[in-house]
C-alpha cells in the first residue's frame, strides 16, 4: 500500500509541474521561438506528454481508493435518514447495542470471576498445605533438637543438613557454622569411621543399618549404638539420618551383672562343696569315731552358716538397690550399739591376742537409724579389723561428734596388713577383695559394699578409709544427728 501511494503522489507532482511549466512558457507564433533557443519544443512537447501519463496515473490511483471506499462502506451499517431523522437517535437500537454490550461484559466478567474464586481457592489451598508443611518442619526439628540421642543429618553431597546439640558436643563442632559444610570437614578425622558409616549407607542405599562405635569426647571412651538410614526419592539417595544412643552404661551394667553372676556362683559352689564332701564322707561311714564325726558336722554347719551369710548379703544388697528393704528407724546412742557388737567380737579378737578398745563414752550421741542395719555395719568393720590384724596387734574404736555439721563419726583403726594405694578406690565393690590380703583372711567380699549401702543409701551417711600398705587402716562412717522432732517422736 505504501509503493502505490508514492507512485500516485509522484504520478501528481509530475502532471502539476508539467502544467505549470506549460502555463509559462511563451509563445511562438512564427515556429521560431522568440528569445527561446530551438530545444524549446521538443522539451514542451515532453512536458505535455508527461503531464497526460500523470492524469491517467491519477485517474487509475482514484478509481482504487474509490473501490476501496466502497468496500468499507457496504461493510458498514446502512446510513440513517437524511434530515431530523438521521440526528434523532434510536433508542431502541441504543438499548439494544447497550444490553448486548453489558451482556458481553457480564458474561466475560462471570468467567473471570469465576477464574478468580477457583484461583483465590487454590491460592488458600497452597497456603495451608504450605503452613502445615513449616509446621510439621518445625515440630519435627523440635522432637529432634529435644532428644537426648545425638541425631545428625547430611544430605546427598554429604554435607551436614541439620545436628542437634547433642551431636555437635559429642562430635566436636559448632552446629549453626557448620549447616551445608562437608561433614567430613566438620566432623574432621578423629571420627573417621562415623564418616566412612555415613559414606557407605548413601552407596548402599541402606534403610537401616546398626552397629556399635567407640567414640572418645572429652578423653573419656564411650560406646554409642548407632543406627544410620538413607531416605530416598525416586531411587535416588537424598540424605542420611543418623542417630546415636549411648549404651556406656547399660554395657558397664551388663557386665557388672555377668561378674556379679560369676562371683556369686563361685562364692555359693565353695561352701556347697564342703558341705557336699563332708556328708558323702559320713554317708559312707569314713567317720569311725565320734570325735570324726563332730569334726565333720563343725565343718558342715561353719559353710552352712557362711552360705547362709552370703544369701543373707546378697538379698540385701538386691533390696536396698531397688529400694525394696523394709527399714524400721529409730533413736539409738552409737556408744551403745558399739558396745554390744564389741562384746561380741572380743572373744575373737583374744583368740588372736588382739586388744579392742573404745573411747569415752559421749554425752549425746543420738542418730535416728535401724538399728539392727547400723550393728551389722559396727560388726563388719570390727570382724575386718580383727581378722586382718596379725597377733599381738591393737583395734581402736572412736566416736566423735561435729556440732556444726550435726554429724556423728565413728572410726576403727587397726595396727593389720594396710592396703595398697592403687586399691583403695575399689574396697567398696561387689566381690572385691584386696589380692596381697587374700592369705591373710577368708571372705566373700560383700561386707564393706553392703555396709556402704546401709549407710549411704538408707540413713544418708558416708563411709571413708585411709590406709597405708604394712602400718595399718582406718574404716569409718558418718551419720546425721537426731533432730528433735525425731527425738519427740519417740
Amino acid at each position: 500500500m505504501k509503493s502505490r501511494r508514492s507512485v500516485i503522489w509522484m504520478a501528481a507532482a509530475v502532471a502539476l509541474a508539467s502544467l505549470l511549466i506549460a502555463a509559462l512558457a511563451p509563445g511562438q507564433e512564427t515556429g521560431v521561438a522568440t528569445g527561446w533557443r530551438p530545444w524549446v519544443g521538443p522539451l514542451r512537447f515532453a512536458v505535455y506528454c508527461a503531464g497526460a501519463v500523470g492524469v491517467i496515473i491519477l485517474g487509475i490511483g482514484y478509481g482504487r481508493c474509490a473501490a476501496v471506499v466502497t468496500s468499507i462502506a457496504a461493510r458498514l451499517p446502512a446510513p440513517r435518514p437524511a434530515g431530523r431523522e438521521a440526528l434523532t437517535p434510536n433508542p431502541e437500537a441504543k438499548r439494544l447495542s447497550h444490553e448486548t454490550l453489558l451482556e458481553t461484559l457480564e458474561a466475560h466478567l462471570a468467567g473471570t470471576d469465576e477464574t478468580v474464586r477457583q484461583l483465590r481457592a487454590d491460592l488458600q489451598d497452597l497456603q495451608v498445605r504450605s503452613q502445615l508443611a513449616e509446621r510439621q518442619t518445625r515440630q519435627t526439628e523440635a522432637i529432634l533438637y529435644s532428644l537426648h540421642d545425638a541425631v545428625l543429618v547430611v544430605d546427598g553431597s554429604d554435607r551436614l543438613l541439620m545436628a542437634n546439640e547433642p551431636a555437635a558436643k559429642l562430635l566436636g563442632f559448632e552446629a549453626g557454622p557448620a549447616r551445608l559444610q562437608p561433614v567430613a570437614e566438620v566432623i574432621g578425622r578423629t571420627h573417621a569411621e562415623f564418616v566412612e558409616l555415613l559414606r557407605q549407607s548413601r552407596r548402599n542405599r541402606t534403610e537401616a543399618t546398626k552397629r556399635e562405635l567407640v567414640l572418645t569426647p572429652e578423653d573419656r571412651p564411650r560406646i554409642f549404638e548407632t543406627i544410620v538410614s538413607c531416605v530416598q526419592e525416586d531411587g535416588k539417595a537424598v540424605s542420611v539420618v543418623a542417630v546415636l544412643h549411648d549404651v556406656t552404661k547399660e554395657k558397664e551394667i551388663s557386665q557388672m551383672k555377668n561378674d556379679f553372676v560369676s562371683h556369686v556362683s563361685h562364692e555359693l559352689k565353695t561352701p556347697l562343696a564342703s558341705i557336699t564332701a563332708y556328708s558323702e564322707m559320713l554317708a559312707d561311714g569314713e567317720a569311725d569315731d565320734e570325735e570324726t564325726r563332730k569334726e565333720f558336722y563343725a565343718v558342715i554347719q561353719s559353710q552352712a552358716q557362711r552360705l547362709n551369710r552370703l544369701i543373707e548379703d546378697i538379698l540385701n544388697i538386691s533390696r536396698i538397690e531397688s529400694g525394696l528393704i523394709k527399714v524400721k528407724k529409730e533413736q539409738a546412742s552409737l556408744t551403745i550399739l558399739i558396745e554390744e557388737q564389741m562384746q561380741m567380737i572380743r572373744s575373737y579378737a583374744e583368740e588372736k591376742s588382739i586388744t579392742v578398745t573404745s573411747g569415752h563414752p559421749i554425752v549425746y550421741d543420738q542418730v535416728y537409724v535401724d538399728k539392727d542395719m547400723i550393728s551389722q555395719v559396727i560388726i563388719n568393720l570390727l570382724s575386718n579389723a580383727v581378722k586382718y590384724t596379725p597377733a599381738g596387734g591393737h583395734v581402736t574404736v572412736g566416736t566423735e561428734v561435729d556440732e556444726a555439721a550435726r554429724l556423728v563419726r565413728v572410726t576403727v583403726t587397726d595396727t593389720g596388713v594396710g592396703i595398697p594405694e592403687d586399691e583403695i578406690g575399689h574396697l567398696f565393690e561387689k566381690f572385691y577383695r584386696v589380692a596381697a590380703n587374700n592369705k591373710q583372711a577368708k571372705g566373700t567380699g560383700l561386707g564393706l559394699n553392703l555396709a556402704k549401702q546401709i549407710v549411704e543409701k538408707v540413713h544418708n551417711g558416708r563411709m571413708f578409709v585411709t590406709s597405708k600398705g604394712g602400718i595399718g587402716s582406718t574404716f569409718g562412717f558418718e551419720l546425721p544427728m537426731a533432730t528433735v522432732e525425731q527425738v519427740a517422736t519417740v
